[in-house]
């Protein structure tokens, strides 16, 4: 006789089935949550490469692509100004002047176009003044000779002529101010060659050959490379800030960089590779003595004789790729980012008050929030193995190493927050590159270009024109800087 109490066998049957349905279930969850987790980590990585431009990585704004914005936006905030002219600026609008050079009067009229009473014996009581300002259509091209007498001594028989002004050297050349509209066309204004004596041309009504504006970018690189160029060298390494950049230019078939050295009111360029070596070899960074602003490209860290500061606009930009990726995953990258943007304000504070160093309670709450937004980077990453993860581990490790380098513009007010200085200063490379058909067919052509555009940087910081520059460099000799900045009293002579 069974026991009623015991299960019965179908019932026990369908338990056992529904628990392996229930293990099967919880297992296929289990490999289908694994899954997640790869194709969220695969996601993150392809976000994090994607989305880099130039707002989110250190890829040049050219890279970004025609008509197309960086997907992070500007990192720039609004500065509370209302577009055009500013308050207290001077402006540019044309207006009327005293003295006219020449003056057409114009009569009223004979009779009232009303009632066609007669004018012509009234008295006039206004003169409403129009003026129009323009240039003369060019004047014909002068042609000056100089003839140099030649005489024979009756003593010895030697003939001895007349002594030509400097600078006339040939028997047919252009004067000093069609070399200089030239050359401000095409080393100055970065037009190609055959368009900047068409230009001139139709300006100025004298034709050029191609060969002679071509010829120009190596004749003065030429007058430069043993005066200007050492000059201002000499001066950027006694400078207490200098910014250093490069970029990549295509050359002869290949990758080319322009190293810059630059302050504020000087600039030195180079060319050559990436490395160590080739940074020395500008022969201006082995020998300073102040503060190098720099990228965080490892190329620099040889110069241990200076003291480093990074560029806080190349870490924005790491950051927001590293958040943007991830923002729910990886909160410390907007944490830091924050930090540098609130030290950056209050720097620019304690300047603006005419104080000379932040406080040390200013400086403990900065390094506060930088350890805070450190710790939370090992808190969001920790047991994660995603690309993502990785590459956050890897910049929060580089916060962590180069606190000192990075924290340098609080410490020293000094040293700016950002090394945009030396990124404008080797823009015009990417523009004349642009000019050039996308590449320099020779090395040396590049060369030359970084010479020429070194002199014409500087004259424009000390606010002597390019045009005035090069007009000065083709007559009389190249313009040379005497001083780290120019003189308060004085213009630039």
């Amino acid at each position: 006789m069974s026991d009623p109490s015991a299960p019965d066998q179908g019932v026990t049957d369908e338990l056992a089935a529904l628990r392996a349905q229930l293990l099967a279930k919880d297992e296929r969850i289990d490999a289908l949550l694994v899954q997640v987790g790869e194709l969220t980590a695969q996601v993150q990585a392809l976000v994090l490469k994607l989305s880099k431009d130039s707002s989110t990585s250190s890829k040049p704004p050219s890279s970004d692509g025609p008509g197309k914005r960086p997907r992070g936006g500007s990192s720039r905030t609004r500065s509370g100004r209302k577009p055009g002219k500013q308050p207290g600026d001077p402006g540019t609008t044309l207006r009327q002047v005293d003295d006219p050079d020449e003056r057409i009067a114009i009569p009223a009229p004979a009779a009232c176009a009303g009632c066609a009473a007669p004018l012509l014996e009234e008295p006039v009581r206004e003169v409403r003044r129009r003026q129009v300002f323009d240039v003369p259509e060019p004047a014909p091209v002068e042609v000056t000779e100089y003839a140099a007498e030649v005489k024979c001594c009756p003593g010895c028989g030697t003939k001895q002529a007349g002594a030509f002004p400097a600078g006339i050297d040939s028997a047919v050349q252009y004067g000093p101010e069609t070399v200089a509209k030239v050359a401000d066309a095409v080393l100055a204004h970065h037009i190609p060659v055959h368009r900047s004596t068409l230009l001139v041309m139709e300006l100025c009504g004298i034709k050029v050959s191609t060969g002679f504006a071509a010829s120009l970018r190596g004749r003065a690189a030429r007058l430069l490379e043993t005066t200007f160029l050492p000059a201002v060298r000499a001066l950027i390494a006694t400078a207490p800030v200098v910014h250093a950049d490069e970029t990549f230019t295509r050359t002869a078939g290949g990758t080319v960089f322009v190293h810059a050295a630059v302050t504020e009111h000087l600039t030195a360029l180079h060319t050559g590779d990436r490395s160590a070596k080739t940074i020395d070899a500008g022969d201006v960074l082995p020998h300073l003595t102040g503060v190098l602003v720099r990228d965080g490209y490892a190329g620099y860290a040889h110069l241990d004789h200076v003291l480093h500061a990074w560029c806080g606009a190349h870490l924005l930009r790491d950051l927001r790729g590293i958040h943007e990726a991830d923002p729910e995953g990886q909160l410390w990258a907007r944490a830091m980012a924050d930090t540098l943007l609130e030290a950056h304000r209050l720097a620019q504070a304690v300047r603006a008050a005419g104080r000379e160093e932040l406080d040390e309670a200013e400086l403990t709450a900065i390094r506060r929030l930088y350890a805070g937004a450190l710790a939370r980077s090992r808190q969001d990453n920790r047991n994660k193995t995603s690309e993502l993860a990785h590459h956050a581990r890897t910049l929060a490790k580089r916060f962590e190493k180069h606190r000192d380098v990075i924290l340098r513009f609080t410490t020293d007010l000094a040293v700016p927050f950002s090394n945009n200085q030396a990124e404008r200063d080797v823009r015009p490379v990417k523009v004349q590159q642009r000019s050039s058909g996308g590449c320099w067919r020779t090395l040396q052509g590049l060369a030359d270009f970084a010479i020429v555009q070194s002199y014409l940087s500087t004259a424009t910081k000390w606010g002597l024109s390019r045009y005035d520059a090069l007009k000065r460099l083709f007559s009389t000799g190249a313009w040379i800087p005497h001083a780290l900045t120019p003189d308060a009293t004085s213009t630039a002579a």
